[in-house]
């Protein structure tokens, strides 16, 4: 999780939103709090660079076996996400907000790709990750890889995980980091999208940088 002092209008979105998520939290069904969020404030008619750092290069294997590094092999922006396909927490609210995401910004002439980084490599393999979500959306990119290749991805994006317990339906249950990372299409951090911003919202966040990727 990352930690940091924000300041701008992009902080407020971020800090307000992520009073919702559950990045520290453990992990349980979601109860529908995102429907009673309070409105967030709207960002500024142009973009600023974060004011921190945040991403970097990493080498991992996609759900389909093929070499995937942090830029897009079609140039696409990107929004990445780390948690595991089966969570029944914050990524069963983050993981359907990004491919509905890319959904609408691809029929606004806006190509994304969603893609999810796993925290668990034994849980999703690339036997499995892929029909797992694919049942969100076929967009999907699942990345996996040795414990060592995702550290270091891990670490760039300053992810931090807990296993806490074995559920006997989920299976294991983690707290984990909540925050979806907007990348452009060489892999470079834009800007971050708390989970439960309406899509509506989080589409328009992400408009603003399409010139800027």
């Amino acid at each position: 999780m990352i930690r940091c002092r924000i300041a701008s209008s992009l902080a407020a979105i971020v800090l307000a939103a992520s009073a919702l998520a559950h990045g520290d939290e453990k992990h349980g069904p979601s109860d529908g709090a995102a429907a009673t969020a309070a409105p967030l404030p709207q960002l500024p008619a142009a973009v600023s660079p974060l004011p921190w750092d945040v991403g970097g290069a990493f080498d991992l294997v996609d759900h389909t076996g093929a070499a995937r590094s942090e830029a897009d092999p079609q140039g696409r922006m990107q929004l990445l996400f780390f948690g595991y396909a089966s969570c029944p927490g914050i990524c069963s609210a983050a993981l359907p907000l990004m491919a509905e995401m890319a959904k609408d910004l691809a029929e606004g002439g806006v190509d994304v790709v969603p893609v999810m980084i796993t925290i668990d490599p034994k849980l999703d393999s690339v036997a499995t990750m892929g029909p797992a979500l694919a049942e969100i959306s076929p967009r999907f990119v699942g990345l996996t890889g040795t414990p060592e290749a995702l550290d270091v991805a891990y670490q760039a994006f300053g992810v931090e995980f807990e296993h806490l317990f074995d559920d006997p339906e989920h299976g294991p249950i983690y707290a984990h980091g909540s925050h979806i990372y907007l990348l452009d299409g060489a892999g470079k951090v834009l800007t971050l999208l708390p989970p439960v911003l309406p899509p509506e919202q989080a589409v328009a966040i992400a408009r603003r940088y399409v010139k800027e990727s």
